[in-house]
């Protein structure tokens, strides 16, 4: 049985109700980082199969720093941060030969 079918149970003391807020709206931002790190690796991607080295490496830039903020921020370990950025980097390196 997977846990997601079951009911939650409802918080009845102030503080776990003001937790319960708080994790509403930590998960809504963390969803969005999440997705804005996805699609900022994708728009890489898409100027490297293009064969677009300058625009590539335009948008590796800009997607350098989102990838460290969302390491820096908790969601992503900065292990698969750097393995990202290595990748990217390795496949607009790869354009030039």
């Amino acid at each position: 049985m997977a846990s997601s079918s079951k009911v939650k149970k409802t918080v009845r003391t102030a503080s776990g109700l003001k937790r319960a807020r708080q994790d509403i709206k930590l998960n809504a931002a963390n969803t969005a980082l999440r997705s804005h790190f996805r699609t900022v690796i994708k728009n890489v991607q898409k100027a490297v199969i293009a064969g677009d080295k300058p625009k590539a490496a335009e948008l590796f830039k800009t997607a350098q720093s989102v990838i460290d903020s969302v390491a820096d921020k908790g969601i992503f370990h900065k292990n698969k941060a750097a393995r990202h950025k290595s990748r990217l980097s390795a496949k607009i390196k790869a354009l030039a030969a």
